[in-house]
């Protein structure tokens, strides 16, 4: 197999994104060449791109949700083939029987290329990208890199979709979407009936409201700082949103307890944001007794949580959640047939479409303009 030259946007630094030629090298054994048909923006590539993520690196090909076809496998590779349509998946599903994670229904926490992906390498230690104009090294981001015409993957972090899927929406399954879906159904497990606060209303927000209508939540609650958000939020099931500016100095929790249903606070609460502070009020307006909040978001580099211990006393718990709890190469497939049948809308996610590489840096604008919650970018 040969090397590919293409164009991709790399990071040289912070908000130093540049498109650039790279050569993009064979797959090695375990590994798979895809062509990148189109990427959709997430606010984890901005996050990175800001300098805010901890296992940031730089230079690098950022990007993560993304619709693909294999252009070309590597040795020992059965799983897929060329040809086959695919989404790639930052959280890895090895399922091996020597993996306590895959084997277990608690998590989907495959540890099997944990160390090298942190790392901006693949599972052997080193890079499929090179710099075209010098030879210089441009490392992997999140085990995916789909800022570029082709990336290179390990086969335990591809999904293999329906061929007659559309990308442009099945890639949406990669990350964000599938994360706020599995937050209510496998993380919380929220149940019929119940109260739901939800902090942060962009996609990610925006499905968690989804994904607990369609389990027969009686009271959702959408809160965030844009109104703009609110006509989307109550045709997806918020029954009421609020503008924490319009409260003054009253903490959103005081606020948001006062007003749910019985007086002592919600089922389940749930930040979408990455604000530890959020997060506080998140947690701090659950349920009396036996209320849960789930942290979605993530927060910046060295940030902490603070609360009072008695919150936990008086019942209250708190989760996170990765991926939604999703197995990855299990996960994809199944939520793009429901697509498929109807049974979860999507296309209102996707609110902006570019076209070229180089477009992505208008797509990074649109993301920034609060009115956007998915930039689609189409390669092809």
């Amino acid at each position: 197999m040969e090397s590919i030259k293409c164009k991709a946007m790399v990071a040289f630094g912070v908000n130093d994104l540049r498109e650039e030629e790279v050569i993009v090298a064979p797959p090695k054994a375990g590994e798979v060449r895809m062509k990148v048909m189109c990427n959709a923006l997430c606010h984890t590539d901005i996050y990175t791109l800001s300098g805010q993520d901890p296992e940031g690196l730089f230079p690098s090909i950022l990007g993560h949700e993304a619709g693909c076809v294999v252009e070309a496998v590597g040795e020992g590779v059965t799983s897929v083939k060329v040809g086959d349509h695919v989404v790639p998946g930052y959280t890895p599903q090895c399922k091996g029987s020597d993996c306590m994670f895959c084997m277990s229904p608690k998590t989907n926490l495959c540890p099997k290329i944990r160390g090298t992906q942190g790392k901006g390498v693949m599972p052997d230690g080193t890079s499929r990208f090179t710099l075209a104009k010098d030879g210089s090294t441009v490392y992997h981001f999140m085990g995916c890199s789909t800022f570029a015409e082709y990336t290179v993957l390990a086969e335990i972090s591809i999904a293999k979709i329906d061929p007659a899927a559309s990308l442009e929406k099945a890639c949406l399954f990669g990350c964000g979407i599938s994360t706020g879906l599995g937050a209510v159904w496998n993380n919380a497990k929220v149940e019929p009936f119940s109260s739901v606060a939800v902090f942060g209303l962009g996609a990610v927000g925006f499905a968690v409201v989804q994904a607990a209508k369609a389990v027969g939540a009686s009271h959702i609650v959408g809160i965030d700082v844009n109104p703009n958000k609110f006509e989307m939020a109550k045709k997806l099931g918020c029954d009421v949103c609020y503008n924490p500016k319009d409260h003054g100095d009253e903490p959103m929790q005081q606020v948001l307890v006062k007003n749910s249903p019985t007086g002592f606070g919600f089922d389940y609460t749930f930040d979408c944001t990455g604000n530890v502070n959020v997060m506080r009020s998140a947690l701090e307006a659950a349920h009396r007794g036996w209320g849960q909040c789930c942290l979605v978001g993530v927060a910046a580099a060295g940030k902490e949580i603070a609360t009072r211990p008695f919150q936990f006393i008086t019942g209250r718990r708190c989760f996170g959640t990765a991926f939604g709890g999703w197995k990855t190469r299990d996960a994809i497939p199944m939520l793009t047939d429901k697509m498929m049948k109807g049974e979860i809308a999507v296309d209102h996610f996707i609110t902006h479409r570019f076209n070229g590489v180089g477009e992505t840096t208008k797509a990074i604008d649109a993301l920034h303009s609060g009115d956007c919650l998915r930039a689609v970018v189409h390669y092809c």
